[in-house]
């Protein structure tokens, strides 16, 4: 079923771009115009001097030789290996994401053109003003407030993965503050050409890292509350970004802690290091909402065969309190093609976001605001995740091999590391009651992933007291 989307689709494409012929005929699609901007938007944060990818996309001479290339990579779209790496499905689910990098229908039909009819360069008076290149665009949500590193760690090219843990390193904070988002960027000595890397994560060594902050006393013990958990750094990652209500606390003196990194190789001899940076509330801020707390995944019953695609993994979870969903962010092994989220109601069964998934570059997808998931306790939260092991999957190194739960990257885990926030019945409805209002939600509406924002909203204290 899932092929025959994915070939519906890409004849929809091909007819789109056919139906598009007569306008470009009539006015042409050109770099300078059409094509360049698009490139800054979502393609030269990485395409560029001193970026992660493996050519610059930032003139005409150096974009040009790569039109076919770059109509087929953005063609994929929502598909491992798709570019840019964002694989939110268009066609399912909440469509309101932060940050998000995906090209739409009409910005996919102009590069398929452009790319058809010989890559036209156009006036360069037409062109956008050029984007600045400095250390601070690594740094996709702007230049944090704290940055600090890890100390260096060597990979060696042919060498099995490693697992342990990192040196403990001070994050550098003199006052406690609310964190707002954080962001982790790998650097290393991979060359950007001609390395012929093909092993799962070529551009990375860190595949993962489960890390926290505390404050150590002078015997070496813990403080008592000073302990703080944060988003799992993966490979390729994005930025977290928390609920404006949900900061998280990061205490004076903290220090960078792990029991749990996992490196892998990425074909060549690598030394490399993680910049962690954190980006602060106001002095003044207290978080109105607490973190939820509970697992969503099946690291026990996985069983992949060979040589077969469209396998699926499900897990489930009841959700006990008032939730509110902020990111979605599935985190398969080299196996994983996709990754569906649904939230199931009463009887109300409905789709909340499905993604595709490629272990080069783990995302998270962090919903705009007013169209984070809303949902009562009692709602039960499904996940199923879609593995291929065959040879259409280049992360694959032999699809002939069985695959079980494991954490090498040629085993696997079905997870969904995403963001919530649990709430008051208070807050809820406080917060469900402005979304009808700010989204203009009438009760013939059907609002994805707000089961009661259609209902009519009543007192709440009172249907309490009478339960």
């Amino acid at each position: 079923m899932r092929m025959l989307s994915e070939h519906i689709r890409g004849l929809m494409l091909i007819i789109a771009v056919a139906m598009l012929a007569p306008v470009v005929q009539a006015q042409q699609v050109t770099f300078h115009k059409d094509i360049e901007p698009i490139l800054q938007r979502s393609c030269q944060y990485c395409h560029r001097p001193g970026g992660a990818a493996p050519m610059q996309l930032i003139t005409y001479e150096q974009v040009a030789p790569f039109a076919g290339l770059i109509e087929y990579k953005t063609g994929l779209r929502d598909r491992m290996g798709a570019m840019p790496p964002w694989y939110a499905e268009k066609d399912i689910g909440i469509q309101h994401y932060k940050n998000d990098t995906s090209l739409s229908d009409e910005e996919l039909f102009a590069i398929s053109v452009w790319a058809r009819t010989g890559a036209p360069e156009g006036n360069p008076a037409d062109a956008p003003a050029p984007l600045a290149f400095d250390d601070s665009i690594k740094w996709s949500l702007g230049e944090p407030d704290l940055i600090f590193r890890t100390e260096d760690y060597t990979k060696l090219a042919g060498t099995p993965d490693w697992w342990g843990e990192l040196p403990v390193v001070p994050v550098g904070l003199d006052e406690d503050r609310y964190v707002k988002s954080v962001e982790i960027v790998e650097t290393n000595d991979v060359p950007r050409t001609g390395t012929g890397r093909d092993t799962v994560g070529g551009l990375w060594i860190y595949h993962h890292v489960i890390w926290r902050t505390e404050v150590v006393d002078e015997n070496g013990e813990v403080v008592q509350g000073s302990r703080a958990g944060w988003p799992i750094h993966e490979v390729g990652r994005n930025p977290d970004i928390f609920d404006p209500e949900n900061g998280r606390l990061l205490r004076a003196g903290s220090v960078f802690a792990t029991d749990s990194a996992h490196m892998h190789s990425t074909g060549l001899d690598t030394t490399g290091y993680l910049e962690i940076g954190f980006r602060f509330h106001p002095r003044g801020y207290e978080p109105k909402y607490e973190t939820a707390r509970f697992s969503l995944g099946n690291g026990v019953d996985i069983s992949i065969t060979g040589n077969k695609t469209d396998q699926e993994l499900h897990a489930y979870t009841v959700l006990d309190d008032f939730t509110k969903i902020i990111s979605f962010e599935p985190h398969l092994h080299a196996l994983g093609d996709r990754m569906c989220m649904e939230a199931i109601w009463g009887y109300t069964v409905e789709t909340l976001s499905c993604v595709g998934y490629d272990h080069n570059w783990v995302r998270a997808y962090p919903f705009e605001v007013d169209y984070e998931p809303l949902l009562p306790p009692g709602t039960v939260l499904h996940i199923t995740g879609f593995l291929n092991n065959t040879g259409d999957n280049f992360n694959v190194p032999d699809p002939r091999n069985w695959q079980g739960s494991g954490n090498r990257s040629m085993t696997n885990m079905f997870i969904d590391l995403g963001i919530r926030v649990k709430m008051t019945e208070e807050q809820f409805f406080d917060e469900m009651e402005g979304r009808v209002e700010r989204r203009n939600i009438g009760p013939n509406d059907h609002v994805i992933g707000c089961p009661l924002c259609g209902a009519p909203l009543v007192d709440h204290s009172v249907t309490s007291a009478g339960n």
